[in-house]
């Protein structure tokens, strides 16, 4: 037996998106109903960067790869989540160190953030700090995922999102772990597939035993 966490943002209209900017909202157009038409039909507009989503490295860098170049199985596999609830303002390294984090390892920042269920974006959201970064980094981690809409925030240049990205390290965001408790799951991480862009929306579970 085994319980299935869906970790993912519902994507609706009037959801929390990156600055509360009005022209980062989904927009969802019915185009056909059985008023004028024989099917109902609807369109959709949003950002890939909307709720929870994969981010590639031309997100950040120049001449970075993008989203097709992230392989289904670098975000298939075992991961920990980790709890960082305690955290009021920035993950350093010293709020990761007590983890015993491994070369290798996929982990998932559980932080406030996951508790803002309103659809008002939060300015002062819990990020990754460029140290703590750097620190991930010299460990090798395979893959980070969070709960912020983003993995950093008042960084000058971002040098969370750089440093990871060039050292090959995957970036989820916008992941949903109120519910999740801290412990050691099968990651499933399923982004649209894109290509050429610098990111792509995904639908992300966490398979667990019950």
């Amino acid at each position: 037996m085994f319980k299935i966490y869906d970790i993912s943002m519902t994507i609706q209209q009037d959801m929390q998106v990156w600055g509360n900017a009005k022209n980062n909202q989904p927009v969802f157009e019915n185009v056909s109903n059985y008023e004028t038409g024989e099917v109902y039909d609807s369109k959709m507009t949003l950002s890939v960067h909307t709720g929870t989503h994969v981010d590639a490295p031309l997100h950040m860098l120049e001449d970075g790869a993008t989203i097709e170049s992230i392989g289904l199985e670098e975000l298939v596999g075992h991961a920990r989540v980790l709890d960082l609830t305690a955290v009021e303002d920035a993950v350093s390294k010293a709020d990761l160190e007590k983890f015993g984090i491994q070369k290798g390892e996929w982990i998932l920042l559980k932080t406030r953030n996951s508790f803002n269920e309103s659809n008002t974006f939060d300015t002062g959201f819990v990020y990754v700090n460029e140290e703590a970064a750097r620190y991930l980094v010299e460990i090798g981690i395979r893959g980070i995922g969070v709960d912020g809409l983003g993995i950093e925030r008042s960084q000058r240049e971002y040098p969370t999102h750089r440093q990871l990205f060039r050292n090959n390290i995957i970036i989820v965001e916008g992941l949903r772990l109120k519910n999740v408790p801290p412990g050691t799951y099968f990651l499933v991480v399923a982004p649209l597939k894109l290509t050429g862009l610098e990111a792509a929306p995904a639908r992300a579970v966490l398979i667990g035993g019950v």
